[in-house]
């Protein structure tokens, strides 16, 4: 799934077992917030320690303008985001491209549970500084 060289490669590989496990039993078709709370059941089981629709701060030139709420924070290092449509397109892997920008996150998974596949992809901040940490 995830190879071992990137980093968090074994956090990100139990995200995945659990995102799998979720999309075998409930399949697609159904709102975003049912593969959350599944997924939410999952990771518990697995022991990951994450936070539902964590709250963080977005900033434009070291003001603060606004939150955004990331659908899982997982392990204080991964954000996740959660689809739940057809095909993952371009402006989804922007948007959460942006959010691990806004958030200094250095990795982040975008999963969509709406394809009859579960669709992944595993992000990386090219502009993480690890100094903001």
């Amino acid at each position: 799934m995830i190879k071992k060289q990137y980093k968090y490669s074994e956090i990100t590989g139990k995200i995945l077992g659990c995102a799998f496990e979720v999309h075998k039993i409930l399949g697609n078709g159904f709102q975003e917030v049912i593969y959350q709370r599944a997924l939410e059941k999952e990771m518990a089981l697995q022991g990951l320690s994450f936070a539902r629709e964590f709250e963080m701060p977005i900033f434009y030139k070291d003001e603060q303008i606004g939150t955004r709420r990331v659908d899982f924070l997982v392990e204080e290092v991964i954000s996740v985001e959660l689809k739940a449509i057809i095909k993952i397109e371009d402006v989804h892997m922007a948007q959460a491209i942006n959010y691990l920008e806004a958030y200094n996150l250095e990795v982040g998974l975008l999963l969509n549970f709406g394809a009859k596949s579960l669709e992944y992809k595993q992000l990386i901040n090219s502009k993480f500084n690890s100094k903001k940490s």
